[in-house]
C-alpha cells in the first residue's frame, strides 16, 4: 500500500535505498523524488545535481525549521496556505516532515477552515497543476489522460464536482482544493503515500453566474450539468475508475445534497466507494453523542435528536443515529421517531404540500405527531417550536447558518435536560451556527459542545472547557487504510459505526472530564490505527482467509505506514 514499501531496495549489506531514473532538473522538479538541498554530495555528484543547488547538505530538521520560520512570517491564514501548498509542489517529502510536526497549528491552514478561501480563491491563486480535471469534454478519453500521469499506483482517489463546497456552495473549479487538502490529510493521518493519492475535479460546469462572468476564472465554461446528462457522466467516470484505477478506493467529496446520494446509493456496490460528507459525519458526529453520553451518564435511547440543516451532513447523521440506536437493542420505529430534521422551511414533515425529498424522507416527522403541538402556523413546525413541544436533548448544526442557535434556542434546550447535548458542527468558522462561549454563558457551563471548526479553549468560572472539533479527519483515514488493506468490494455503513464506537473509545477520562468529547488532532496517526484495526477486525471475521490476522494488527497496521524521511537515492 504505501509506495515506499514498493520501490525502496535493500543492498547487500541490508541498508534501505530508492532506485531512481530521473537526474538533474528533472529530479529536483519531480515533486516525490525531490530533497532540495538535503541531496548528499554523492547523490548530486551520480544524479547530475552538481551546481544545481547551493553548496550546504542541509539535515531535514534544518529544513523543518527554515520552512517553519517562513511560515511564521506570514500575516494572513491565505498568506500560510499558500506557503505550505508551494512545498508541498515542490517537495512532498518536506511538506510532510513539517505538518506532522505542527498538526495542531497547520491543519487548519492546509483545511477546514482556511481551504475554504482557498476554493474561493482557486482560479486568482493558481500556481501549480496537481491532479485531475475531468471535463464532458474528456471524460470519454480518461484512459489517454491516465497514460499522461506520472503515478501508476493508485490507492485513495477523492474526487468532488464542486457543488457543495464547505457550505460555501458552487463554487466551480475551484473545489479542487478539497480533494487536495483531504488527500494530505490521508497521507498524515493514515500515511498512504502520497504518490498513492489522487485528487479529482468533476468539472461539469458552474452556476455561480460571478465565476462565469469572471475574466480569471479557470474552469469549463458552461452552465452545471444537471438531469439525465449529469447521470451519464458520473457513469461514464465510474467505469473508467474502475478500469483504470482498479486498486483504488474512491471518495465522494461535497456534491450538492441529492446528487451526493444518489451517486452514493447508485455506484456503493460498483467499487469500494463512500461519501465523507454522509457517512464521515454522521460517524464522527455519533462518536461525539456516545461520549456526550458518558458525560450524562445516560443512553442513546433515553436522548430525543433534532438536526437543524437535512443536507447531506445532516442525514447522514440521522442515518449513523439510528443505526446506533437499533444497534443497541431499540425498536427500529421508535428509533426513527426519535430523530427530527429541520431545514430552513422548519420541520420535515410528511403530509404536507411541502415536497421532501427522497434522501431525507426516511427521517420526516408524519403529520399526526405534530397534530396537538402548540404552533403559531398549522403544519409549519419551527426549531424553537421543536425544541419546545418535543423536549429535544441532543442539537446538532449543519445548516450553514451563522448564529442560528440564539440564546432563546439555547436556554430552551437547558429547559429540556440538565446537561444538553449541543453540537454547532457547520464549517467554516464563520457558519457556525453559535459560539461556544456563548453556549456556555447561556447554559451556565452545562451544556456538552463541540464544534466543526477549531475553536480556542473556554474559560468560564475558574475553569477551562476544551472545545473538541468534531472533525471528520478522525474517521475518513482509518476507514479508507481499511478499506484498501481489506479489499474491501464495497464499504458499509455498518464500517462507519465501528469507526464511531473505535473513536469514541479513544478518548480519556481526563479529556471528559473537561467536557472535551473528542481527541487532539494531533493524536489523528493513533486515532486512525484505533480505527483501522476496529474496522479490520471485522474484515478478518468476515473473511478469515483472507491472510490477515488479529495478532498484533496495530504493529501491522503502522509498519504500513509511509513516513516523511529522506533514504538514500541510486541511479539505475
Amino acid at each position: 500500500m504505501s509506495i515506499e514499501k514498493y520501490h525502496r531496495w535493500v543492498d547487500k549489506d541490508g541498508n534501505h535505498f530508492i532506485p531512481v531514473q530521473l537526474e538533474g532538473e528533472a529530479l529536483i522538479n519531480n515533486r516525490i523524488l525531490n530533497k532540495g538541498t538535503a541531496f548528499t554530495m554523492e547523490e548530486r555528484e551520480e544524479l547530475g545535481l552538481e551546481g544545481l543547488l547551493p553548496h550546504h547538505v542541509s539535515t531535514m530538521k534544518e529544513q523543518v525549521e527554515r520552512v517553519y520560520k517562513g511560515f511564521l512570517q506570514r500575516s494572513t491564514p491565505i498568506a500560510k496556505y499558500m506557503h505550505l501548498r508551494a512545498l508541498q509542489d515542490r517537495n512532498e517529502t518536506l511538506f510532510y516532515a513539517v505538518v506532522s510536526r505542527h498538526v495542531e497549528e497547520m491543519s487548519p491552514i492546509i483545511y477546514t477552515p482556511t481551504v475554504g478561501l482557498a476554493c474561493q480563491e482557486f482560479s486568482r491563486l493558481y500556481q501549480k497543476a496537481r491532479g485531475l480535471y475531468i471535463t464532458p469534454e474528456n471524460v470519454d478519453t480518461m484512459h489517454e489522460i491516465v497514460n499522461h500521469f506520472p503515478s501508476k499506483d493508485i490507492r485513495i482517489i477523492v474526487a468532488t464536482d464542486n457543488q457543495g463546497i464547505l457550505g460555501l456552495g458552487d463554487l466551480g473549479v475551484g473545489g479542487m482544493g478539497i480533494p487536495v487538502g483531504k488527500l494530505s490529510l490521508y497521507t498524515l493521518g493514515a500515511g498512504i503515500h502520497p504518490a498513492s493519492c489522487l485528487p479529482i475535479t468533476l468539472d461539469v460546469g458552474t452556476d455561480n453566474e460571478e465565476l462565469l462572468k469572471g475574466p480569471l476564472y479557470l474552469g469549463f465554461p458552461q452552465k452545471r450539468l444537471k438531469g439525465e446528462a449529469y447521470a451519464a457522466f458520473i457513469k461514464k467516470f465510474v467505469k473508467n475508475v474502475k478500469i483504470l484505477f482498479p486498486k483504488a478506493v474512491l471518495q465522494w467529496e461535497d456534491f450538492s445534497r441529492q446528487n451526493a446520494f444518489t451517486n452514493l446509493d447508485t455506484y456503493r456496490n460498483s467499487l469500494p466507494s463512500f461519501n465523507d460528507d454522509i457517512q464521515g459525519t454522521g460517524a464522527v458526529a455519533l462518536a461525539g453523542i456516545i461520549n456526550a453520553m458518558k458525560i450524562k451518564k445516560e443512553r442513546l435511547s433515553d436522548q430525543k435528536y433534532a438536526i437543524f440543516g437535512a443536507g447531506a451532513g445532516g442525514i447522514g447523521i440521522a442515518r449513523q443515529i439510528y443505526t446506533a440506536l437499533v444497534r443497541e437493542g431499540m425498536d427500529s420505529k421508535k428509533a426513527l421517531e426519535s430523530i427530527y430534521t429541520v431545514d430552513r422551511e422548519g420541520l420535515d414533515i410528511t403530509g404536507y404540500t411541502k415536497n421532501v425529498e427522497d434522501y431525507k424522507k426516511q427521517f420526516a416527522t408524519a403529520k399526526s405527531k405534530i397534530d396537538n403541538w402548540k404552533l403559531k402556523s398549522p403544519g409549519k413546525v419551527t426549531l424553537q417550536e421543536l425544541l419546545e413541544n418535543e423536549k429535544i436533548t441532543v442539537l446538532i448544526g449543519t445548516s450553514g447558518q451563522r448564529g442560528s442557535f440564539t440564546e432563546s434556542i439555547v436556554k430552551q434546550m437547558l429547559k429540556n435536560s440538565e446537561r444538553p447535548v449541543i453540537f454547532p458542527l457547520s464549517n467554516p468558522t464563520s457558519s457556525c451556527e453559535a459560539q461556544p462561549n456563548d453556549i456556555f454563558r447561556w447554559t451556565d457551563a452545562k451544556a456538552i459542545v463541540v464544534t466543526g471548526s477549531p475553536f480556542e479553549d473556554v474559560n468560564y468560572n475558574g475553569k477551562k472547557y476544551r472545545i473538541g472539533q468534531g472533525n471528520n479527519v478522525f474517521i475518513f483515514p482509518g476507514v479508507g487504510f481499511s478499506a484498501i488493506v481489506g479489499k474491501l468490494q464495497t464499504i458499509g455503513d455498518g464500517v462507519f459505526t465501528t469507526a464511531a464506537y473505535a473513536l469514541a473509545d479513544a478518548v480519556s477520562e481526563s479529556d471528559l472530564s473537561m467536557n472535551a468529547i473528542y481527541p487532539k488532532i494531533s493524536d489523528i496517526k493513533k486515532i486512525t490505527i484505533r480505527i483501522a484495526t476496529a474496522c479490520l477486525k471485522n474484515v478478518i471475521k468476515a473473511n478469515p482467509e483472507m491472510g490477515l490476522r488479529e495478532e498484533n494488527l496495530p504493529d501491522m497496521i503502522e509498519s504500513l505506514m509511509w513516513k516523511p524521511e529522506y533514504l538514500p537515492y541510486r541511479k539505475i
